[in-house]
């Protein structure tokens, strides 16, 4: 077994902390990875609260993972060592049902197998995430890094990046569509880089004035106030299409309203209770209420490739692996341009 070391949760309101693990022996088709950054996703703190329930104790969150290979196996092709390498929300997936042959390992109809907080078949041990020094991981769910980018800031990519390219890219939202983000945080500065960068005209909707500056900053060219209800009034059926990024309740309908005929407001943010969709708010205009959950391995690629080659990546801030508690708290509070990234030399 492969010794490893991280921080860890014990229970739902320890804080995290030393950890002492062991990795799988390295199998023909893993590759070994030198964990250089982890960012920090909010479910990270959902699960280590145990607010999703079914959190398997001591837990290891980080699924935003980027490093060195340090050691491949027998049959391995796609990587060699000293190659930049990430992974992200998932390790596995069973491979064979049509979500996988598709390559929409996402959705396997078995369930992919999480990166941290989930028990492989056959195993005792839950998944480990990268809030830890490294990790194994079979190749075909590993992905590969330019080095063109900017490490630290990539790490993030493969979480709020590929929740926000996925559907955009789902959707072909591109030149000619109007594009409204709702929330400003790690997943919504990422829909209005994409957004722009696929040529559609983008509009950030947020409850804070204070945000119009930095939504500018990011590309959109436009800003409305949703506490403003005259503003939000005249705004009704303008957009093509709405990304919600807010995982905090609130009303879905009012945003429906401002979708044209055929238009697709899509979640992303995991609102903590049931939204109330008002019937008449979708088919007086035939619109769509749709969901998305990040993306498929090829697709995570494609949006990595995409990004080195438009120098597109997440804003972030760089911190140790000791203010990973206090990181929550100001999660907790929105107080982060956008997402937190560990420095795993300081674990």
């Amino acid at each position: 077994m492969i010794q490893s070391k991280g921080y860890a949760a014990f229970n739902t309101t320890s804080p995290l902390s030393d950890f002492q693990f062991q990795r799988r022996n390295l199998g023909a088709s893993d590759v070994l990875i030198e964990i250089q950054y982890c960012g920090v996703c909010h479910s990270d703190l959902h699960q280590v609260r145990n607010e999703w329930h079914g959190t398997i104790y001591p837990i290891v969150p980080g699924h935003e993972i980027v490093g060195k290979v340090a050691a491949v196996g027998s049959q391995v092709t796609q990587f060699k060592v000293g190659d930049l390498a990430g992974v992200g929300c998932f390790v596995d997936s069973c491979r064979t049902c049509p979500s996988c042959a598709a390559g929409l390992e996402q959705y396997c109809d078995k369930g992919s197998l999480g990166t941290y907080n989930n028990i492989p078949t056959g195993e005792k041990l839950p998944t480990y995430g990268g809030y830890s020094n490294n990790m194994v991981v079979d190749e075909k769910y590993t992905l590969k890094i330019s080095d063109k980018l900017d490490l630290k800031r990539v790490a993030p990519l493969l979480c709020a990046g590929i929740t926000t390219y996925s559907p955009l890219r789902h959707w072909k939202v591109g030149k000619g569509h109007k594009v409204a983000v709702l929330g400003l945080g790690g997943l919504g500065h990422m829909a209005v880089k994409f957004a722009v960068s696929f040529g559609a005209e983008v509009t950030m909707l947020s409850t804070s004035a204070s945000k119009k500056v930095d939504a500018e900053k990011l590309g959109a060219h436009h800003f409305e106030l949703t506490t403003n209800v005259a503003d939000m009034n005249k705004l009704a059926g303008t957009f093509d299409f709405i990304v919600d990024t807010v995982s905090a309740a609130h009303d879905v309908n009012a945003f429906i309203q401002l979708l044209k005929l055929d238009g697709a407001m899509i979640l992303l943010g995991a609102a903590p209770t049931p939204a109330q969709v008002a019937a008449f708010s979708l088919i007086g205009k035939r619109r769509k209420l749709s969901g998305s959950l990040i993306g498929g391995i090829a697709e995570t690629q494609e949006m990595l490739d995409y990004c080195a080659q438009h120098n597109i990546m997440s804003d972030i801030e760089l911190i140790s692996m000791k203010d990973i508690n206090e990181a929550y708290e100001r999660m907790l509070k929105s107080d982060v341009k956008y997402r937190f990234v560990i420095d795993m030399d300081t674990l």
